[in-house]
C-alpha cells in the first residue's frame, strides 16, 4: 500500500490520484502494514447496496473528505485509515466503522454505497481495487477478520484464468489491479504465489506486463497497464504499482533506512532474451526503469496524459518513491522524495485524503518525516480531512493554515476516476487507483 492523470491506484491515480493515480481509470466504480494501535470499537454490520447513480446531497459522517465519493469513497478512506495507522494515530471510531459498513454482504467492496442498509444487488458495482484497499486498512487496523476474510474469498472468486485481477470482474487482467489485490492477500496473512486460477498464480499473471529484451533498451524493465494485443507500453504508473507487488508488498512499506542504498539492476539480457522473470527479479527490473525515467526528468515523473506531457506528475513520483523504498533502493527513493517535499504542497491539498495520504506512505517509506515535509505537517492535513482521530501517538505541529478539525470531514479529492480518464495531473496509483493509459 493503489490507481492518475494523474490511480490510480496502486492505481484511484489524478495529476494534480491518482495512483489510484493517472489515467483514465477503471470503468465504473474505481477509479485507480503491521499492527501496531487497535482502533476501537466494532465495525457496523456489512449490509449491501448500489453505489448511487448520482452525486450525494449529504456526505455520511466519517467519511474522509467533502467531494463527491462516489468513484472513490471506499478508496481514500482505506488510505487515509492506513496512512494514519502507519504513523501512530488512532482513526476515528465513525471512520472505521464507515469504513466496514460498506462491505456487501459477499465480502466485495464497490466505490461508494450511500445507503449500507439496502443490499448490494447485480447492478451494484463492486471493485477489486476499493476491496483490496479496504483489506489492507482493516488488516491492518485489528479486530475486522471476518470482514477480511469475507474480502479475500470475494476476490479468488473473480481471480482471471491466467492468475490477475482487473479492476472490474470479467475484464482483462492489469498490472495496477493485481499488484493492489497481492498486497490485501499479503496483509490478510495469504500466500499469493498460493491463490491460483486454472494454475496460474497473481505473480504469473504479473510478470506477463513487463517488457522485456525485446523492447528498446531504454524501456526495458517497465510494466504495461494492460496487455490488448499490440506492442505494450510503457506505463510508469503500472510500474511503480508492478515494483510493489512483485515484492509481495501493499501499501504500507518498511522505512528504507538511511543507509539502504541498494543500487538497482536493470533487467539482464543475454542474447536479446530475457531470462526466466520470477516476480522479485521482475520488480528489480522496474525499479531499475523508475530510476532511469527519474534521473533523465529530473527526479520527478512526467504526467502521460494527452497535452500535459511536460508537467510533472506528482501522484506518480509519490509511487515511484514508494516502490523503490520496497525494493531497498533507499538512496534512490529520498531524491524524488525530496522533490515532492517542494512540489507537492498544493497537489496534496487540492486531491485531499487520498493525496495526503499517499505522501505520508512514501515520506515513511523512504525515511522522511511526514510530520515536517517541506514544512508542512501531512499526518495533521490527512486528519483535518475526516472525523477527529481518537488518538496522536505523537502530537503534530500546528495545523496548516486552512486546515481545520472536524466532525465530520474536510477538504477531499477533487478528481475523479472510473468510466472516463481522471482529468488533471499527476494523480499517482495511491490516489486514484489505477491508470488505464501508456506511456510514462
Amino acid at each position: 500500500m493503489a490507481t492518475t492523470a494523474s490511480q490510480a491506484p496502486l492505481a484511484p491515480r489524478a495529476s494534480t490520484a491518482p495512483t489510484f493515480a493517472g489515467l483514465a481509470r477503471r470503468a465504473a466504480a474505481a477509479l485507480a502494514g503491521a499492527a501496531l494501535l487497535c482502533a476501537a470499537g466494532t465495525p457496523v454490520a456489512a449490509a449491501d447496496s448500489p453505489a448511487p447513480a448520482a452525486k450525494a446531497s449529504k456526505l455520511p459522517d466519517g467519511l474522509y473528505g467533502t467531494k463527491d465519493p462516489q468513484y472513490d469513497g471506499v478508496w481514500r478512506q482505506s488510505l487515509a485509515l492506513l496512512a494514519q495507522r502507519t504513523v501512530g494515530v488512532r482513526p476515528s471510531v465513525t471512520g472505521v466503522d464507515w469504513l466496514a459498513g460498506q462491505q456487501c454482504s459477499d465480502g466485495a467492496f464497490a466505490a461508494f454505497r450511500a445507503d449500507p442498509a439496502k443490499a448490494c444487488d447485480g447492478k451494484t458495482m463492486r471493485d477489486t481495487n476499493q476491496t483490496g484497499a479496504a483489506v489492507q486498512a482493516l488488516a491492518a487496523l485489528g479486530g475486522h477478520d471476518d470482514a477480511v476474510q469475507k474480502a479475500v474469498k470475494w476476490l479468488k472468486s473473480v481471480q482471471n484464468k491466467d492468475g490477475g485481477w482487473s479492476s472490474m470482474s470479467g475484464s482483462p487482467s492489469d498490472a495496477n489491479s493485481t499488484s493492489v489485490v497481492i498486497g490485501a492477500l499479503k496483509a490478510a496473512g495469504e500466500k499469493p504465489e498460493s491463490v491460483k486460477k486454472d494454475g496460474k498464480s497473481p505473480y504469473d499473471a504479473l510478470v506477463t506486463f513487463q517488457l522485456g529484451c525485446e523492447a528498446k533498451k531504454g524501456e526495458r524493465g517497465a510494466f504495461a497497464f494492460q496487455l490488448k494485443g499490440g506492442k505494450p507500453a510503457p506505463n510508469a504508473d503500472a510500474t511503480a504499482a508492478a515494483v510493489l507487488g512483485g515484492l509481495g508488498d501493499g501499501f504500507v512499506v518498511d522505512p528504507a533506512g538511511k543507509d539502504a542504498g541498494k543500487p538497482v539492476e536493470p533487467l539482464k539480457c543475454d542474447g536479446g532474451k530475457a531470462g526466466q522473470r520470477d516476480p522479485k527479479k521482475a520488480a528489480e527490473g522496474g525499479a531499475a526503469y523508475l530510476v532511469s525515467v527519474l534521473d533523465a526528468g529530473g527526479q520527478h515523473l512526467k504526467s502521460a496524459m494527452p497535452g500535459a506531457e511536460n508537467q510533472p506528475d506528482v501522484g506518480n513520483t509519490a509511487d515511484a518513491v514508494l516502490a523503490l523504498a520496497a525494493g531497498s533502493h533507499g538512496a534512490a527513493a529520498r531524491k524524488p522524495l525530496q522533490w515532492l517535499e517542494k512540489n507537492s504542497a498544493q497537489w496534496a491539498k487540492e486531491g485531499g485524503p487520498a493525496a495526503y495520504a499517499q505522501l505520508v506512505l512514501a515520506a515513511h517509506a523512504a525515511g522522511g518525516d511526514p510530520r515536517a515535509f517541506g514544512g508542512n505537517d501531512l499526518v495533521a492535513q490527512l486528519n483535518a480531512t475526516g472525523p477527529k482521530p481518537a488518538r496522536s501517538a505523537a502530537p503534530s505541529a500546528t495545523p496548516q493554515k486552512g486546515a481545520k478539525d472536524k466532525d465530520d470531514s474536510g477538504s477531499g479529492t477533487w478528481w475523479i476516476v472510473g468510466i472516463v480518464f481522471v482529468a488533471s495531473v499527476g494523480a499517482g496509483f495511491l490516489v486514484s487507483g489505477r491508470r488505464n493509459k501508456s506511456g510514462s
